[in-house]
């Protein structure tokens, strides 16, 4: 099924449907992307594209590069999450109904805005750009693993502006919550439940779920709104006959741009009668300019401006980054996830009208 709807030469395009439709077909959960690393590869090698790849990583520099003007990036993410249970069709086989959904498992995340970013690089590659452009398809991005963008951030020039394709109706996240997941200990004394010995850590942990449950950050976003925090895992107790002297919290922990993942652990630590430990810091909230010269040209095309609740790669880039890609984030992660074809198309057409000629 080939694309009719391109505004742009046909000629600078490769039918990216089909490419799609390998990669859909192609377990690929994070850690386990060989083989979809190595078909993407030689898919772009067989376009006459010269591709580079380290670990499971892909990616491929514009012709002409030069270090004289700056480096645009465009990215996404070739890993997946596990297929759910209720799944009523095949997951890796990506079926195609009448009114053009492509189902399969990686298709809205991320595989509509990996291969739309693809075409996007093809063609402006074809043209003389202010900029030079990088195409780079990660691993591990669903596991925010280090052998993904951790990995790759070391290995590229200086990027002047990074787009991260996640599933977000075309419409540019200019602002992402941060993620720390923190570690909670509270300690008693174990002793016989029979005779109301020792220190039950469980009660212990009473006071640390409350402050957890009410508090309140005092600086709110306007694109992000506050950063919260909840309690999802509670591990306590080894029998019903005694008192459980260690009782653990995992706190799942958002971040706005007004604070960085450290002074938010120090506000925890500080308030918290049991052990905070955060696992990683890595992982902090971002922002860009809505004055940006990309973010203008979105507002000119009528884009909206978000702040994005969910977490992406555009975490652990330093540079300044925008969300946008085709799909929608609700079907992220769901069973029969599916994009729409039309969506892919108008995605490579916005892309191209939001690149071809920016100066920044």
């Amino acid at each position: 099924m080939n694309s009719t709807l391109y505004t742009m030469n046909s000629e600078l395009y490769t039918p990216w449907l089909p490419l799609l439709q390998r990669l859909i077909a192609i377990p690929s959960t994070s850690r386990n992307e060989d083989d979809a690393a190595s078909a993407l590869f030689d898919w772009m090698t067989d376009n006459g594209l010269t591709p580079q790849r380290e670990k499971n990583n892909v990616w491929c520099c514009s012709k002409d590069f030069s270090d004289e003007k700056p480096t645009i990036l465009l990215n996404a993410h070739i890993d997946t999450v596990k297929p759910v249970s209720s799944w009523t069709r095949n997951p890796f086989e990506s079926a195609i109904d009448d009114s053009g959904r492509l189902y399969g498992l990686g298709s809205n995340d991320c595989g509509g805005g990996l291969v739309a970013l693809l075409q996007t690089f093809i063609a402006l590659n074809a043209t003389q750009q202010a900029y030079n452009i990088i195409f780079l398809a990660t691993a591990e991005e669903e596991v925010s693993g280090a052998d993904g963008m951790q990995l790759m951030q070391s290995m590229l020039p200086e990027i002047a502006l990074a787009i991260v394709g996640e599933p977000t109706g075309m419409q540019p996240a200019i602002a992402e919550k941060g993620l720390m997941v923190v570690d909670v200990t509270c300690r008693g004394v174990a002793g016989h439940a029979a005779r109301r010995e020792g220190v039950n850590a469980i009660y212990e942990a009473i006071d640390d779920l409350q402050w957890l449950r009410t508090y309140r950050f005092k600086k709110e976003s306007t694109l992000l709104g506050a950063t919260l925090m909840q309690v999802t895992m509670i591990e306590a107790g080894t029998a019903h006959n005694v008192v459980p002297d260690t009782c653990r919290m995992v706190v799942d922990v958002r971040t706005n741009e007004l604070y960085t993942n450290s002074e938010v652990l120090d506000i925890i630590q500080r308030n918290l009668k049991g052990e905070a430990v955060a696992r990683s810091l890595r992982l902090s909230s971002s922002r860009i300019s809505i004055e940006h010269p990309f973010v203008k040209r979105c507002v000119a095309l009528g884009k909206t401006p978000f702040g994005s609740p969910t977490l992406s790669d555009q975490a652990l880039l330093t540079c300044h980054s925008v969300k946008m890609g085709p799909g929608d984030s609700s079907r992220s992660h769901t069973a029969d996830e599916y994009i729409m074809l039309a969506e892919v198309d108008d995605a490579i057409n916005t892309y191209i009208k939001l690149l071809d000629g920016l100066q920044l």
